[in-house]
């Protein structure tokens, strides 16, 4: 077990601890960029660390009555079959030889850039989705609503399964902008109960394709269980307003990085 892997791990972990994001965003670009992991194989294993390490909070948030299911299971009918269809498809690239390295690159660059738009910009966006006056916003709010989550799930399974991002700041923003009435706390449980089997999905089709390290996987979750725990507590005394646009700004930096790479 690589102690390095292990440090990783836990500064990950911390950095969700504080957060509640950071997950896929940090880790993927840490293995390829610092320890030189070929990218399919740094996204094969994320995915099935961020599974594990949130699979907790699923029952937490469910017996608190902070998850809407229905709203879970429409994402996932988008989610789901998007994520299978990406693993088919690298699945063929991987039986044809096709380099599919540059591809996950350029899709975790979106994936981080997205992400870090919807960090800076989420009081913003809370905003506009609370605008009835603009007919826009009342027709997919009353009208829109359905599809157009089942088309966010599919957008998310495609960007997780091919970048390991997008399940987690994405998915919150999508639910914030669509379900404007939906406490907080919901919109977290409700983007953590998709998150977490769209993730699981994604990683087990890694797998099988070959592209998980498992020794890696086990080095990370190590530290990542303490990091979270007191990531968990310091965020407690940290202001969110700092925090996020730090956050932001950084994946910000490292999306444009891997676009350039």
């Amino acid at each position: 077990m690589e102690i390095t892997y292990t440090f990783a791990g836990f500064f990950v972990g911390f950095v969700i601890g504080m957060t509640g994001v950071g997950g896929g965003s940090l880790m993927t670009p840490i293995l390829v960029f610092i320890f030189g992991i070929k990218p399919a194989i740094a996204v094969g294993t994320d995915l099935l660390y961020a599974a594990i390490t949130k699979s907790g909070g699923i029952l937490a948030h469910h017996r608190n009555h902070s998850i809407d299911w229905k709203i879970v299971g429409l994402m996932a009918i988008g989610s789901i079959p998007s994520s299978l269809l990406s693993v088919l498809i690298l699945k063929q690239m991987n039986a044809t030889g096709v380099n599919h390295d540059r591809i996950i690159t350029l899709t975790l660059s979106v994936a981080l850039i997205l992400t870090s738009l919807a960090l800076l910009f989420k009081e913003q966006l809370k905003q506009f989705s609370k605008d009835e006056s603009s007919t826009a916003v009342r027709a997919l709010h009353q009208r829109l609503v359905k599809p157009v989550t089942i088309l966010a799930g599919a957008l998310i399974g495609t960007l997780v399964t091919f970048s390991s991002v997008g399940a987690g700041a994405l998915g919150a923003a999508f639910l914030l902008f669509l379900y404007p009435q939906l406490r907080a706390i919901t919109i977290v449980g409700t983007d953590l109960a998709h998150a977490v089997p769209i993730t699981a999905i994604a990683g087990l089709g890694h797998a099988h394709i070959g592209t998980v390290d498992y020794l890696l996987l086990g080095s990370l979750v190590v530290g990542s269980l303490p990091g979270i725990y007191l990531g968990s507590h310091m965020g407690k005394r940290l202001p969110d307003r700092l925090i996020r646009p730090l956050l932001a700004c950084l994946l910000l930096l490292i999306g444009i990085r891997m676009a350039a790479a």
